[in-house]
């Protein structure tokens, strides 16, 4: 069963690739990104900075780190990047530096995230909820045995990649109706019995300004990362985020 196990991963991986020919990660090279993590550890910032950094810079990009928002008020910066992933969770944001990375979103920079690095960060600020498309507010009984559930199987993003089930935060969201959803999740009765058949976005992209916004709320943790359908849904998203300019 296991060397079974291990053949699928590495079948799964193969044919990953040749979608990722398609799916064209040329478009990453020489792009400018810029990655912003920190906030609550156990979602494991830094783990996901260096994963991603790691990746893009295999890809040919140009990588930046940051350890603080205020990084998004260094003009140079924000007016030569091409591409930002955020992984802050919870956390807060000033009002210069929010609306510094709102401007560079509606003008074309390219925002991607996953989680709560993503749809868990700044609380207080609508407007940043606004642009990401939605906002985490509970994840019923902690982490559980769900399944995610492809909504567009020919989205670039999702191609190729089948329905899945992993153990973790299964995230219930308010979201924005204006979002493209890619895949979603079905929630049981067996933690809030209210909520029993609600079918809840996982994945979506939209739109803020000029910009393309991409969001995964997959990887609570860094095994998360190690399913390889979570991790392909990450980079395919990011691929299609650094487009944004391309528009």
């Amino acid at each position: 069963m296991k060397k079974l196990t291990q053949i699928s991963i590495v079948f799964f991986l193969l044919f990953s690739l040749i979608l990722n020919g398609q799916n064209d990660l040329s478009q990453i090279k020489n792009k400018r990104v810029l990655i912003v993590y920190g906030g609550w550890e156990w979602h494991y910032p830094e783990v996901f900075a260096t994963k991603i950094a790691s990746w893009l810079e295999d890809q040919k990009a140009i990588v930046t780190l940051s350890k603080s928002t205020k990084i998004y008020l260094d003009e140079h910066v924000m007016n030569n990047v091409d591409l930002i992933i955020q992984h802050i969770t919870m956390s807060e944001i000033s009002e210069l530096e929010s609306k510094a990375l709102q401007k560079a979103i509606a003008g074309g920079v390219g925002l991607a995230g996953c989680h709560g690095g993503l749809g868990d960060a700044f609380r207080n600020n609508t407007e940043y909820q606004y642009m990401v498309g939605g906002q985490f507010v509970k994840h019923p009984g902690g982490q559980v045995d769900y399944s995610v559930k492809i909504a567009k199987l020919q989205n670039p993003i999702l191609k190729g990649i089948n329905n899945f089930t992993l153990h973790s935060e299964q995230y219930y969201m308010h979201v924005d109706p204006a979002i493209k959803v890619l895949a979603t999740t079905r929630f049981s009765k067996e933690h809030d019995s209210w909520i029993e058949g609600i079918e809840m976005p996982v994945v979506w992209t939209k739109s803020y300004g000029k910009g393309r916004v991409f969001y995964s709320s997959l990887g609570h943790n860094k095994k998360d990362f190690e399913i390889p359908e979570v991790w392909e849904i990450m980079i395919r998203g990011v691929t299609w985020a650094a487009g944004s300019k391309m528009n």
